[in-house]
């Protein structure tokens, strides 16, 4: 073979390389716009069963990632799992089926649930199907049980609707809104952690391969909180009336998530904070730090 011809084949693979990266990146900043809206889906002043536009907004953001773009990526082989090529929306969303189990487990044990009450049945086996091993792709497959949490999720919601109401309403009371803020400052918590990291939990060097999956990790669990905070504020519209410095600071934490859910560098760069180049996860975690400084103030306001 001639050296003329090598050396279009080795072009037109580095070609074809961009292509499929520069797909990907675009790719990637369409797949994480959600498309659904709190305040299309429940208009503000038209009547909602309580718990309704929680359940909505949580049963969109699973059923997004397993049946839009390439689906349910982390159990997925070979490139388009998560060790080649698109491994960065595999990250992301280890990311946010973390921030899902956990916003269902409060949704369950406390949203829903007062003292010796029993557990709605719908929120259990969501609860307990958005549990299955994210890198499981058989017997069962993670999708198969996301999907059927997704189902029972939607049973629920129709089960605010018949007669007589056969699941949970969502309870409205502040103490158990606590909680819920606990649990998401936890997650950001976990996020800031990652985002500052200097070496590995092994004792090794961060190398570019692992900055990646640390901010799309994080960026993951934005994406949960952010759109879930939306549905918090429609929830709780009543703890607004009676203290308006809630709506403030909730809309003040959505600001922040908001932008840390849509960030997408073209490449996750670990810049010094003297360098030329970018430190992407310290920027990321400039806004995940905001909003959980935020929702320590709004824990604050609710424990008044």
């Amino acid at each position: 073979m001639s050296l003329k011809r090598i050396g279009l084949i080795a072009a037109a693979a580095l070609v074809a390389l961009a292509a499929i990266n520069l797909g990907l990146h675009f790719g990637q900043i369409y797949h994480d716009r959600l498309g659904f809206d709190a305040d299309q889906a429940f208009p503000p002043g038209k009547p909602f069963a309580p718990g309704e536009i929680y359940a909505s907004t949580l049963a969109a953001i699973m059923d997004h990632e397993l049946n839009s773009g390439f689906g349910w990526r982390p159990n997925d082989l070979i490139i388009w799992g998560p060790l080649l090529m698109a491994d960065n929306n595999a990250s992301r969303q280890i990311g946010i089926i973390m921030a899902v189990r956990e916003t269902t487990r409060v949704f369950k044990d406390d949203l829903t649930k007062i003292s010796s009450n029993e557990y709605d049945p719908n929120l259990v086996v969501a609860d307990t199907d958005f549990r299955n091993d994210a890198e499981k792709w058989m017997l069962p497959s993670a999708e198969h049980k996301y999907a059927d949490g997704v189902a029972h999720l939607h049973l629920y919601i129709a089960g605010l609707h018949s007669t007589p109401p056969t699941s949970r309403e969502l309870n409205q009371r502040n103490v158990e809104l606590i909680t819920l803020f606990e649990a998401w400052g936890d997650l950001l918590g976990d996020a800031h952690a990652m985002l500052y990291m200097t070496q590995r939990p092994d004792g090794g060097p961060i190398r570019p391969w692992n900055d990646d999956d640390y901010f799309y990790h994080a960026q993951g669990y934005a994406h949960v909180i952010y759109y879930m905070l939306i549905a918090v504020k429609r929830e709780y519209h009543q703890t607004e009336t009676t203290k308006p410095v809630i709506e403030q600071l909730i809309d003040e934490t959505i600001t922040p998530l908001a932008s840390a859910a849509a960030m997408k560098p073209l490449i996750v760069l670990n810049g010094s904070e003297t360098g030329l180049l970018a430190n992407h996860r310290h920027n990321l975690d400039a806004y995940i730090s905001e909003a959980r400084q935020k929702m320590y103030s709004i824990r604050e306001e609710l424990a008044r």
